[in-house]
């Protein structure tokens, strides 16, 4: 009888953790109606620099650290909503993060707002494939600025 119950609280707690694995698993799935774009594809766009505004939603340290594209417009995520009056509707759109899952967000709710968002990119994922980031570095404060400067004139 102690086998028996052993066995059923084996198999309980097995279906317990396949179940709560299931539920982290679906949460973390991309729903994104954005499609995701190919290195080759975003690189088309970038052909016709006119016609396509960037829109990157990364933090700043995101920049520093990971590196950027050469033009873009810079909105934090959380900002996205607030700062619509400033986007052009006249420009195709792509929206811009780390690995395009805050960017997925942002084409969706650019895209509901009627905006003309063409698709989202990940930066680590392009350059995994090839593509060129602009490594930004970052400036000190200003206080150190001048110490520097003068450090350098002397």
């Amino acid at each position: 009888m102690h086998l028996s119950r052993s066995l059923s609280f084996r198999s309980w707690s097995v279906l317990l953790v396949s179940l709560v694995a299931s539920v982290a698993f679906a949460q973390g799935k991309d729903e994104s109606k954005t499609p995701v774009l190919s290195r080759a594809q975003f690189d088309q766009l970038l052909t016709k620099p006119e016609q396509l505004l960037i829109i990157d939603l990364r933090r700043p340290d995101e920049l520093t650290t990971i590196g950027g594209l050469p033009v873009y417009l810079s909105i934090q995520a959380a900002d996205l909503e607030k700062s619509l009056a400033w986007i052009p509707k006249d420009r195709k759109i792509v929206t811009v993060s780390n690995h395009a899952g805050r960017a997925g967000k942002a084409g969706d709710l650019l895209a509901a707002k009627g905006f003309n968002v063409v698709g989202r990119v990940g930066v680590q994922n392009y350059e995994q494939e090839g593509g060129k980031l602009t490594k930004i570095a970052p400036k000190a404060p200003a206080g150190q600025q001048k110490n520097a400067q003068a450090a350098a004139q002397h």
